[in-house]
């Protein structure tokens, strides 16, 4: 049996969710609803990172739901049945025995779906719709715009990745799109998004024992902030190649450094304040990292 529809109650909330393509692999999905928020007022998805805190990651987001209006929908998936950067980060796309696993079971088409629950029950009808995802969550996003496109999302930020999946298929994946079986247009769709990389500039720890550290990573550069650098200019230099506009562009978020909480507040403030990011007082430092 599979969700059909999503009803949350004002406020917080965690609700199951079973995925269609995944049936035998349980998810929640954390929200917060704003009493006098209607089906056409604004929706943000957030993507959670490795510690797979949806209620976390919604949390961040409940001063500007309530401020501006928003429904805060968190995917969230547990760790036991979507287990590591496999099974979270990298979609599935990869079975255990290397070999690229069916295109109806990769994870990055399970926002969408979501969202169909929530018109099903007619939460939301034809709202702006914006996604949002830190660390881990920032992989999920990127690589979500790469294989399924942005067409449910006005915008979409991917904060603080630990890594990059390169726009070309001269690699494999993770690496780059390499032996997915996408087709030159899906390249185009993705350069031509205008995706935000949203990158904290103290975020340039290089010991962190969760920063990706395999080769392919590295080769990116040998922090966070280093390596969103990279893939934006990996990314103009492949669309001038291909002789294709590349509409990506780096936001930066001063004197933040691999912090959830402050990320989501600024994402929020560059969305609905008029682009304005605040300073790292305002946003607030965290003794330790939220990923």
């Amino acid at each position: 049996m599979t969700t059909k529809t999503l009803n949350p109650p004002v406020g917080r909330s965690a609700l199951p969710f079973i995925d269609a393509s995944h049936p035998d692999k349980p998810l929640e999905v954390n929200f917060y609803r704003p009493a006098r928020h209607q089906p056409n007022d604004p929706v943000i998805v957030v993507q959670h990172g490795m510690l797979r805190n949806g209620d976390d990651y919604r949390d961040f987001w409940i001063d500007a739901a309530e401020k501006h209006n928003l429904l805060i929908v968190a995917p969230t998936f547990p760790n036991e049945p979507f287990p590591k950067a496999e099974g979270y980060n990298n979609g599935l796309v990869i079975t255990t025995d290397g070999a690229v696993a069916p295109r109806a079971e990769w994870l990055y088409a399970v926002p969408g779906r979501v969202l169909d629950a929530l018109r099903a029950a007619g939460v939301i009808d034809k709202p702006v719709i914006r996604i949002f995802g830190h660390s881990a969550g920032g992989q999920f996003v990127h690589r979500m715009l790469a294989t399924e496109g942005g067409a449910l999302f006005e915008a979409a930020m991917a904060s603080n990745p630990g890594w990059y999946t390169l726009p070309t298929p001269e690699r494999n994946f993770p690496e780059g799109l390499g032996g997915l079986g996408l087709d030159k247009a899906a390249l185009t769709r993705w350069l031509a998004y205008p995706m935000i990389l949203f990158a904290g500039d103290r975020d340039i720890v290089t010991d962190d024992p969760n920063l990706p550290s395999q080769p392919e990573a590295l080769a990116q550069g040998p922090h966070r902030y280093g390596r969103a650098h990279n893939m934006l200019e990996f990314g103009r230099a492949e669309a001038a190649r291909l002789g294709m506009p590349c509409n990506w562009q780096l936001i930066t978020v001063g004197g933040i450094g691999h912090d959830g909480a402050a990320m989501s507040r600024a994402a929020a403030s560059y969305w609905f304040e008029g682009g304005r990011i605040p300073p790292a007082e305002e946003l607030g430092k965290q003794a330790a990292p939220v990923l």
